[in-house]
């Protein structure tokens, strides 16, 4: 198992990742992807993203904005073929991913995987099925892999637990360029009753969104994004501001114009809007669980079971501690450990089908 960094003396590489994830989905592991290939490419490196849309596509059962890739298996090895890469990174554990893996797996194919979500609880929350019958695939599912990247030691536990051992540590980052705490808020903040109290994030059952939704703490709750659940939420919950989707700097504005950020989901990994809002000056409320609990000190937020106590206490912590906080997190120290969790192997040694 050889890391690929080390493969060939500091030279570019070339790397495929194949991933169910990607554009125009907008969720934090896209973003990961996309910024993690942006900076690999601006080093040189080259990267193959094996995307849902270079193939017959359609809309998932419940949650269309995620496309299923109906991708023949003989589609993918040619594509790895011609590509001839250094190194192959499965990203997620769609149809897509499960194609590269079956690939892999059946020519000895050296392969790295990452845990994004925790798959088995957020099908759970969807199917209303017992979580360890998913538990079962992502065991399987991962088993292969030369190392599987996590994001924070929390997960590394679970998936200790569960009998993976060969893990990476991956982080996230943040652009800096972007999410300051001087970013100017939305004219929807205007006149609001403060607290202003922010989620951002997909609007969908596994989020846990009504845990926040239906918090008692006074002031105003904004919502910023979309989702399968929107609908239903705006209807249900008329006293929220839902101001859809944003990005770029006016997502920043929300942030930084906010005075708590509420992150309510249990089943992230890692939850990289926590710190592009601690990056915003703004501090964070969440449940005492993995990605919140590896990330939120007592300086910069409060975790706790009861929602409404944490965003009282989050309110205490000092802005300029939570930007400087937000600021250490670096998507160039982070695509450096993805670099380093890579496997190389033998391009030329790769079957076409």
């Amino acid at each position: 198992m050889r890391p690929l960094e080390h493969s060939a003396n500091g030279l570019p590489q070339r790397i495929a990742i194949a991933t169910d994830a990607w554009m125009p989905q907008v969720n934090g592991v896209v973003r990961t992807l996309y910024t993690t290939r942006d900076i690999l490419n601006a080093k040189g490196h080259e990267v193959l993203v094996i995307s849902p849309d270079r193939f017959t596509n359609f809309p998932c059962p419940t949650y269309p904005e995620i496309r299923l890739a109906l991708a023949p298996p003989g589609e993918v090895a040619h594509l790895l073929r011609d590509f001839a890469p250094d190194a192959i990174h499965i990203a997620t554990e769609g149809p897509l991913g499960m194609t590269a893996r079956r690939y892999c797996a059946r020519n000895g194919v050296p392969f790295t995987t990452a845990y994004h979500t925790q798959f088995p609880e957020y099908v759970a929350r969807r199917t209303h099925l017992p979580a360890e019958w998913f538990w079962r695939y992502i065991r399987w599912f991962h088993a292969p892999a030369e190392r599987v990247l996590v994001a924070t030691e929390s997960i590394r536990e679970e998936l200790r637990a569960h009998g993976l051992h060969r893990l990476h540590h991956w982080s996230r980052g943040v652009d800096l360029s972007c999410f300051t705490p001087d970013a100017p808020p939305p004219p929807e903040y205007d006149g609001l009753l403060r607290p202003i109290q922010l989620y951002v994030g997909r609007v969908a059952v596994e989020k846990n969104i009504e845990a926040f939704l239906a918090s008692e703490y006074p002031g105003t709750k904004v919502v910023v994004g979309d989702g399968p659940a929107l609908a239903e939420l705006r209807a249900r919950f008329t006293d929220v501001r839902f101001l859809g989707r944003r990005s770029g700097r006016e997502l920043a504005g929300c942030y930084a114009g906010a005075d708590v950020f509420v992150f309510p989901s249990r089943t992230d990994t890692f939850g990289l809007v926590m710190i592009e809002a601690l990056a915003c000056g703004t501090p964070v409320a969440a449940f005492p669980v993995a990605g919140p609990r590896d990330i939120v000190t007592e300086d910069v937020g409060a975790l706790c079971d009861d929602l409404d106590r944490a965003i009282a206490a989050a309110l205490f912590c000092e802005r300029s501690t939570c930007s400087a906080y937000g600021s250490g997190f670096s998507w160039e120290a982070a695509t450096g450990q993805f670099l380093s969790g890579l496997s190389a192997l033998d391009s030329e040694a790769l079957p076409a089908t």
